[in-house]
C-alpha cells in the first residue's frame, strides 16, 4: 500500500483471514465518472473472493458489472490506537451461472435489504493489500498514542 508509513503490511493469506472475521465492507467503484464508496454486507468464498447480494435491479450492479473495483473492509480500536485495513482489487462479475447461483443461495451471503429478485456478485482478488497497526505503535517503535 505505502511503504514506510510506519504501518506493517499483511500478506495475502493474513489479509483473507482478517476479512474474513467482519460483516460489512466498502465497495469502491466508479459512478457518472467519479468514484463512488458504498457499505455492503460481504461474505468470502473459499477461492478468496469477495460475494455481494443485491436487488438484481440495482445502479449498484450495473455500475460494477464486468469492471474493475476496490473492496475494503477494517476493524479499528481508537481507544488502542490498534486495528488493521485490507483492500481487494478485482473484477466485479454477476453470477450468472444455475448452479453457481445455488450454490451461492445456501452458502453465499445474506442481503442485509432484501429483493424480490437478488443477484451474487463476485470480485476476483486480483490484488489483496493490508496493513495493520498494533497498540498505537507504529513499526518505528514510535508510540502514537500521546
Amino acid at each position: 500500500m505505502y511503504r514506510n508509513d510506519g504501518f506493517r503490511e499483511l500478506e495475502r493469506q493474513e489479509c483473507l483471514r482478517l476479512l474474513a472475521k467482519v460483516p460489512v465492507g466498502r465497495i469502491v467503484h466508479t459512478r457518472q465518472a467519479l468514484p463512488a464508496v458504498l457499505p455492503v454486507n460481504f461474505c468470502l468464498d473459499a477461492d478468496g473472493a469477495v460475494l455481494l447480494r443485491t436487488a438484481a435491479t440495482s445502479e449498484l450492479v450495473r455500475a460494477i458489472d464486468g469492471a474493475v473495483v476496490a473492496f475494503e473492509a477494517d476493524e479499528v480500536d481508537a481507544a488502542t490506537h490498534s486495528g488493521w485495513s485490507v483492500v481487494v482489487t478485482g473484477t466485479a462479475t454477476v453470477v450468472t451461472d444455475p448452479d453457481e447461483h445455488e450454490r451461492l443461495a445456501r452458502t453465499g451471503p445474506r442481503s442485509w435489504a432484501p429483493s424480490p429478485r437478488e443477484v451474487f456478485v463476485r470480485i476476483d482478488p486480483e490484488l489483496v493489500t493490508g496493513r495493520e497497526l498494533v497498540g498505537g505503535r507504529s513499526i518505528y517503535g514510535l508510540d502514537l498514542s500521546s
